[in-house]
């Protein structure tokens, strides 16, 4: 077995073996509304549940040499976000909004993706997405050096899902068809999935 020092690695490197490690991530798709009520959108990888009571989610934004993203900065500001599972269906429109444009233009604009209302956040939600949460900033940490990256804690206040996806309690998740993240420019789909009993 090789060992590698990650002090001794370029930050490419890190980032490299992190992201070919760490596989497959879940795709969060994020909206954010700017002060000027500029609507930003950007897909995120590094993504996952906190806790389940109360409902959270953490994103981690990563910084441009040290430049604090759209998405991180509005959502400090306003304390509010959209979260929106990345599938199938729409993941080729989400892929145009990593586009980096100014804070004064939309990555909505991009793409052929349909704005709607939010019920509980003044922050639009994604129309083709097939589940979406409405967030309230709970907590954001600058963390690394620099910093690096911009760590969001969102608490999850309301949940919108597809119907069919929905039955008594559980979500269907080969009709959500959701997309992960893998290395570079791959992505995975569901594949095949199999049940392994917990030990009491």
């Amino acid at each position: 077995m090789k060992s590698i020092d990650p002090n001794q690695l370029p930050e490419r490197e890190n980032y490299k073996f992190l992201t070919g490690s760490i596989i497959p991530r879940p795709v969060a798709f994020v909206t954010t509304l700017s002060e000027k009520g500029v609507l930003n959108a950007a897909p995120f990888s590094y993504f996952n549940i906190v806790t389940a009571n109360p409902p959270m989610i953490s994103i981690s934004v990563q910084r441009n040499n040290g430049e604090i993203k759209d998405t991180a900065r509005n959502a400090s500001v306003k304390k509010e976000f959209v979260v929106h599972i990345s599938d199938e269906e729409y993941i080729h429109e989400i892929n145009k909004t990593a586009k980096f444009l100014p804070p004064d233009e939309s990555e909505m604009d991009l793409t052929n993706l349909t704005p709607i209302e939010s019920e509980k956040v003044g922050v639009p939600a994604v129309k083709e997405a097939k589940i979406r949460m409405e967030c309230v900033l709970e907590k954001v940490v600058a963390l690394g050096e620099g910093p690096a990256c911009d760590l969001l804690i969102g608490r999850v206040i309301q949940y919108h899902i597809r119907e069919d996806l929905y039955e008594k309690g559980r979500i269907h998740a080969e009709k959500l068809a959701p997309v992960s993240r893998l290395a570079g420019n791959y992505y995975a789909k569901l594949g095949e999935t199999f049940e392994i009993v917990r030990p009491k």
